[in-house]
């Protein structure tokens, strides 16, 4: 008799852990990258994290001294000048992958820029923007937006917006005048 209870008691344990409902499975949203997630060095050596810019928009652009877009300085300059109060950073992030045209050292570079084009925006150390030794943000944008935003030469740009969001690519051959950019650019401007 205790057998048969004892088997009772062990079949209605079976068949009420079987009849209970599952527990819904709640399924994570998948979020896209931002840029506050990447950090930069300086290209005085010093951290840059991205999310210190929080609230403001960001034009990422590789950039370099020896190349036939390097007079793209002086636009960049100016849209520093003209949207840096309105809450737009501008940010050059050098790099020797297409035709080695970034050679020198950083100290070389931020001088290049600084005498040249009279460049206050902040730039990052020098860094990969194609390639296996890529920088993460590069492989973000390029996850986010696409093969638009996969660098093919220097001075490809994107633009972030203040919530950290990739939200549009431009080839190396947008001027920083161009319309379309500035308008993309006053659009992404925070308030």
């Amino acid at each position: 008799m205790r057998l048969a209870a004892l088997a009772l008691l062990t079949l209605s344990a079976c068949t009420a852990e079987t009849e209970t409902p599952a527990e819904p499975i709640m399924e994570m949203p998948v979020t896209a990258p931002t840029a506050h997630q990447i950090d930069f060095t300086s290209i005085d050596g010093a951290p840059m994290p991205l999310s210190d810019f929080a609230g403001k928009a960001v034009l990422v652009v590789n950039t370099a001294s020896r190349c036939g877009y390097t007079a793209q300085y002086a636009g960049l300059q100016d849209l520093h000048e003209t949207f840096a109060d309105k809450g737009l950073v501008v940010l050059g992030a050098p790099s020797n992958d297409f035709g080695g045209q970034e050679p020198g050292a950083e100290a070389e570079v931020k001088s290049f820029c600084e005498i040249n084009y009279g460049v206050t925006f902040p730039l990052t150390s020098k860094i990969h923007a194609s390639g296996g030794e890529r920088h993460a943000f590069w492989n973000a944008a390029a996850e986010t937006l696409g093969e638009a935003a996969e660098p093919k030469w220097n001075f490809h740009k994107v633009l972030v917006g203040p919530d950290g969001s990739f939200l549009k690519a431009y080839p190396s051959a947008t001027k920083p005048a161009d319309a379309e950019l500035v308008a993309d650019i006053e659009a992404a401007l925070p308030g």
